[in-house]
């Protein structure tokens, strides 16, 4: 990554909007752009901790918090009435909020299913539609969608939640294509295992299999937020973390049953 005080030349008195801003992963990204000098909006369904959150990360001054559910497009319209008000601009959108599904493709609920994606593609793409007009009218921006390596590579028992991902690659890399020369950048970042509460807050259904290997640790949020971070510095089209996940990305591409026999075996072998 570029040294730090350049970093903090090119996001000082920039403004970021952070979609699931509460916990985990949204909150590791305030608190990076926070620092580096940007003027940061926290997004999240739940006001009560998105207030924690904000105090965590202090700098208040440099902070706003909003309560918006994605799922509602009259919400994300009423908080970028607000934010437009009050900062006038929208230089970054990040697109981050989302859930998990641990269940069976034979026995989730539909409902569940289209919850899930109703926040996690649905809202993305709604946010993106909503805010891509501002970001035209100003000729600058950038949209960044976190998504997973979920998103390239189908996960067992997370089928329906690599469905959301799967759709968010999609729709962020087509965007990016059409909005060639607007000046607005789209980045999508695929994360591998998190260390999160991601499985404590997913919906819970009647088959909740892990299939990872035993030994993975995961990485923790912040590191995902460096990610976003570069990307966005380095207007990337796709940034994938960790660098190990790469290898694991291709070896699916070329020898897909390899990594399905694999998956099969970890499934069994935690029945």
């Amino acid at each position: 990554m570029a040294s730090s005080d350049s970093v903090k030349e090119k996001l000082s008195g920039k403004v970021a909007v952070i979609t699931g801003a509460s916990m985990g992963i949204g909150e590791a990204i305030v608190d990076l752009f926070v620092r580096q000098g940007a003027q940061v909006v926290l997004l999240s369904r739940d006001s009560g901790r998105l207030e924690a959150a904000r105090a965590r990360i202090g700098h208040l001054d440099q902070t706003l918090a909003l309560a918006c559910d994605v799922r509602h497009r009259e919400e994300i319209d009423r908080v970028i009435g607000l934010i437009m008000h009050h900062f006038h601009r929208i230089d970054i959108w990040i697109n981050n909020a989302g859930h998990g599904l641990l269940d069976s493709v034979a026995t989730m609920r539909m409902s569940d299913c289209r919850e899930m994606f109703d926040t996690n593609f649905f809202g993305t793409v709604e946010a993106m539609q909503a805010v891509i007009p501002i970001m035209k009218q100003q000729g600058s921006g950038a949209i960044i969608n976190v998504s997973s390596v979920a998103g390239h590579i189908p996960l067992p028992f997370h089928a329906a939640y690599s469905a959301t991902k799967f759709a968010m690659n999609a729709i962020g890399k087509a965007a990016r294509v059409e909005l060639a020369g607007s000046g607005i950048q789209i980045t999508t970042v695929c994360p591998g295992y998190v260390r999160t509460d991601f499985g404590a807050n997913a919906i819970k259904g009647n088959e909740q299999k892990q299939v990872r290997p035993a030994a993975a640790r995961g990485i923790s949020a912040r590191r995902v937020a460096r990610a976003v971070l570069q990307g966005y510095l380095k207007q990337k089209r796709e940034v994938i973390v960790p660098w190990t996940m790469h290898p694991v990305v291709k070896i699916y591409q070329l020898f897909p049953g390899l990594v399905e026999w694999s998956m099969v075996r970890m499934s069994r072998s935690r029945s």
